[in-house]
């Protein structure tokens, strides 16, 4: 005999084992993510670094690119500036009115022209060749009559090869900010110098003009460092810059600090003036595309990252559960095939059994039909006993045959269920069938269990062609079922309907019910809603495919907590009822009835 604690024990070793193969698939889980995310990410990652540092690379020396363009191009326009200047005092030695002893009248007309060209223009003034200035238009009249040969532009412009010079920025006679420009033009037997005052502060909008929507400052200093043209928030004019001039001109880009932001400066050299032209952007803005696309870059890397790990994860998760349910399901599969196994076995004990009950059962039977005889006087029975006391024998003995016969009608359904046998097929009534199965042993239980059986049966069902064993063996399956399914008092109904074509029979029961994935489920091979070892999960396979090999079909409704309900479908054989009918008394006049 099993020992009481025997099944427990197994299901806790069940239970350790399940519980160790789902352990070693997580870490199988962990290996296998790991070293995808390695094999896909990594290179992908290694990737997006490195064309990110090359395309930062790329827009940096295209910003500085762009400023050493726009550095150079301010440049020449200064230059152009700076030349056509030069071009209009020089036009003034060519004027028809021009003489040697120009009138106040004379020189402001000449003003007057030099303003329509600039309004950079100040003033004008006409000098001797001893450098003595004899003629001035402007707002310093004082300045008519100064001796100019002893100032460093006057004297420049005398020793330079070309006939014209610009000056720094300077102080001078009146005391304010200003350069000067002077050109010399030899007439008769002197040279003789018109110069030209302008306005720092009118170059300087001039910058911020050509550089306008540029986002970049402009400024000009000399090559002492000192500013000539500036923007007044950046410093003074003659003010010392923080630029060598020398280094820019040598680098043409730099990256510097200015008022704790940081500055990209690019530098390029007039060739009409010894100054350098410098122009500066703040660097979020020179390299305002490169951020954008770094972002973009950066964001669009994480978010195909995320995406892959997502996808990595998810398809490692569903490999991993769909191996542990193949794992779980073998493992089940094979404690199903070994329980089935032992059914199989019990099954042939249960035939021996009751074949070997038979033969004493079959004794039992005849002696007591002696017994009967013996005490029978019809038969010339015992007379030595009254004729009460020999009837009351006869009762007990006929109890004892009742006994018997029923106790050969258990081991004989015990060797019908066990007995293999060819299919059968003849006409059969469905709700004998039922009868059959439920009458005697099943019912008793039942009622036992304080289950209520309610058979609802169409009293005018036509038969069906089956073989009764199998239909029988589908019925009882059904009936089971429902009976487990109860937990308490409850019903199991079994109905019986026509329907044109078929036979409908619906076994329903008010059980616990079944959701949705276990309905998925219940016709595989193998799969219970029992609890361990009280069911093979075999029952409702085999009666599908019975009813399927019969031609019929097979449907389940059910809720979590309303029970179950069955339905089979069986074919009627039109050819045999009517064949049926034909042979039927009384057929002919029912044919003429409906006619």
């Amino acid at each position: 005999m099993e020992h009481p604690n025997a099944h427990q024990k197994e299901e806790n070793n069940r239970k350790e084992d399940s519980a160790d193969f789902r352990q070693y698939f997580r870490k199988l889980r962990k290996r296998l993510f790991v070293s995808i995310c390695l094999a896909f990410l990594v290179p992908l990652v290694i990737l997006s670094v490195y064309f990110h540092i090359q395309f930062n690379t790329n827009l940096k020396k295209s910003s500085r690119l762009h400023l050493i363009s726009l550095a150079e191009s301010q440049r020449n326009t200064v230059d152009l500036f700076l030349q056509e200047r030069v071009a209009n005092l020089f036009s003034l030695f060519h004027r028809a009115e021009f003489n040697v002893t120009p009138t106040q009248d004379r020189m402001n007309s000449y003003l007057q022209h030099l303003t329509e060209f600039s309004d950079a223009y100040v003033d004008v003034g006409f000098m001797t060749p001893r450098g003595v200035q004899i003629g001035y238009s402007g707002p310093y009249p004082y300045l008519r009559g100064k001796d100019y040969s002893e100032e460093t532009w006057y004297v420049n412009l005398m020793k330079a090869e070309r006939n014209y010079f610009i000056s720094d920025i300077y102080m001078g006679f009146r005391n304010k900010p200003h350069f000067t420009i002077a050109v010399k033009q030899p007439v008769g037997g002197g040279t003789y110098v018109m110069r030209a005052t302008l306005d720092p502060d009118k170059i300087y909008m001039f910058l911020r003009n050509i550089a306008q929507g540029k986002s970049v400052a402009s400024s000009l200093i000399n090559m002492a460092g000192t500013y000539q043209i500036v923007d007044p928030d950046e410093g003074g004019v003659l003010s010392q810059s923080p630029y060598d001039p020398k280094r820019l001109i040598n680098q043409q880009v730099l990256e510097i600090s200015m008022e704790g932001k940081s500055h990209l400066i690019a530098a390029a050299r007039l060739t009409e003036v010894p100054w350098v032209l410098i122009v500066h952007q703040p660097l979020n803005v020179a390299y305002a595309k490169m951020y954008t696309t770094r972002r973009i870059m950066i964001g669009a890397t994480i978010l195909i990252v995320l995406v892959m790990f997502s996808a990595i994860w998810m398809a490692t998760y569903r490999l991993l559960r769909r191996a542990e349910e193949n794992e779980a399901s073998r493992r089940e599969l094979k404690s199903q095939l070994f329980h089935a196994a032992k059914l199989a076995s019990l099954g042939e004990l249960s035939a021996g059994v009751a074949h070997e009950i038979n033969n004493p059962l079959g004794v039992i039977l005849s002696q007591c039909g002696v017994i009967k005889d013996i005490f029978d006087p019809e038969y010339g029975g015992s007379t030595e006993i009254g004729p009460e006391t020999a009837g009351q024998v006869r009762e007990e003995i006929g109890i004892i045959e009742e006994s018997v016969y029923r106790a050969r009608d258990v081991t004989q359904k015990l060797l019908k269920s066990s007995r293999r046998t060819e299919p059968r097929l003849v006409q059969s009534n469905v709700n004998d069938l039922i009868d059959e199965v439920v009458e005697g042993f099943m019912e008793r239980e039942l009622k036992v269990s304080n289950i209520e059986l309610i058979r609802d049966y169409d009293r005018n069902l036509p038969d069906i062609r089956t073989d009764p064993d199998q239909t029988r063996q589908v019925f009882q399956n059904l009936i089971n079922n429902a009976f487990d399914a109860i937990e308490g008092p409850g019903k199991i109904t079994i109905s019986t309907r026509h329907s044109g074509k078929a036979v409908k029979v619906a076994v329903s029961d008010t059980g616990k019910g079944m959701t949705s994935e276990e309905m998925e489920k219940i016709f595989l091979p193998f799969f219970t809603t029992k609890e361990v070892g009280k069911g093979t999960g075999l029952g409702l396979a085999i009666s599908l495919n019975i009813v399927e090999s019969l031609g019929g079909s097979m449907h389940v409704q059910s809720m979590p907590g309303a029970g179950s309900a069955f339905t089979i479908t069986f074919p009627i054989d039109l050819e045999e009822q009517a064949t049926a009918e034909a042979s039927t008394p009384g057929n002919d006049k029912r044919k003429k009835e409906k006619t």
